[in-house]
């Protein structure tokens, strides 16, 4: 008898699981397992066409080339009369199309004074504060203009970041003293890495001035690295070297030391002038004119048709058809690669 009665309960049992498959069974039949969600694909997971197609749109976004230009006549004087169909401009021979022209351009304008500080400058060191006072005066005629004031000797130094405020300029000129060694190319280049690429220096004009009486001696960049950072960031520099025996050294043609050379280089290649002074009427000379020069430059920008940003370097050549009797000063060109969004701060 308990034995019939436990077998009826298994029997129980077994039915009651066998109901409850069947019932699993039909509910997953009439709702079908959904797929699970796939994560974002990021950069890393992004199937390899999706990542190549990206990366083409990226190389074909193009910016326009700035040309700050000088024009001078054959008795030096500057011509700022012209009009764009005065001009034409060529990219490694190829034509460019004009975007933008500004004779005379109203663009506000960032221009860093760069003094050498080194043991070399002591005896010299008074007339070239008290000429980067009166050119600072000079330039910072527009309260839209902007200077900074950097020095180099064993360290480069920002004493004064960009300003309008010629007093704060005049005290941060006051407090320099002279020693060590000399890294000129180490202060060209991190002043235009770290403030003339920055975004609040764009849509601006940039120009350098550097001050020195010799050779580089300590930087661990070189002249070449100076030039290119200076034509990629669009900076115009002016060179006046305080050691050479008179004012017309460059521009008569006639520079003997190596140091002169490489001086002359960087400031023709970025679109600027080398001046060579041996007394102070001389430097305050040399100020005025960089002064007027910035006054009477055109402004010309054109869109490469060559938008492959392959890290060549692009020869720039302006010309004046029409007018082959003017001297025409401009950078020689600059190196393609991708244009930045930050500064190097940036």
């Amino acid at each position: 008898m308990k034995k019939r009665r436990w077998l009826n309960v298994c029997a129980l049992i077994a039915f009651a699981v066998g109901c409850g498959l069947v019932g699993a069974s039909a509910r997953q039949s009439q709702n079908p397992q959904q797929p699970k969600p796939q994560p974002k694909q990021d950069d890393k997971t992004r199937p390899a066409g999706e990542k190549q197609e990206s990366v083409k749109t990226e190389q074909i976004v193009t910016i326009n080339v700035r040309l700050p230009i000088t024009i001078t006549d054959k008795n030096n004087r500057f011509v700022v009369d012209l009009e764009q169909n005065d001009f034409e401009i060529f990219e490694d021979k190829a034509p460019q199309s004009i975007v933008s022209f500004v004779p005379q351009s109203n663009l506000p304008l960032d221009v860093a004074v760069l003094m050498d500080t080194s043991n070399s400058v002591k005896p010299k060191l008074k007339f070239e504060k008290d000429a980067a006072y009166s050119f600072l005066e000079t330039v910072l005629k527009s309260r839209q203009d902007r200077a900074l004031f950097a020095t180099f000797d064993s360290q480069v130094e920002l004493h004064q970041d960009f300003t309008n405020r010629l007093d704060l300029l005049t005290k941060a000129i006051d407090k320099v003293k002279a020693q060590g060694a000399t890294r000129m190319y180490d202060a060209i280049y991190r002043v235009c890495e770290e403030k003339m690429f920055a975004p609040t220096s764009q849509g601006r004009r940039h120009a350098m001035v550097v001050i020195s009486d010799g050779e580089d001696t300590e930087s661990e960049r070189d002249l070449k690295e100076a030039i290119d950072i200076a034509q990629r960031s669009e900076t115009t520099v002016f060179v006046i070297s305080t050691k050479a025996g008179g004012f017309f050294g460059v521009q008569a043609g006639t520079v003997d030391r190596k140091e002169d050379k490489e001086l002359k280089r960087l400031a023709e290649d970025t679109g600027g002038r080398a001046f060579f002074t041996a007394e102070v009427i001389e430097l305050e000379k040399s100020f005025s004119a960089i002064a007027r020069e910035l006054r009477s430059q055109y402004l010309i920008a054109y869109e490469p048709t060559n938008g492959n940003y392959d890290g060549k370097f692009r020869q720039v050549e302006v010309k004046l058809p029409n007018h082959k009797d003017l001297r025409i000063r401009t950078r020689k060109g600059y190196t393609a690669v991708p244009p930045r969004t930050t500064s190097a701060s940036q």
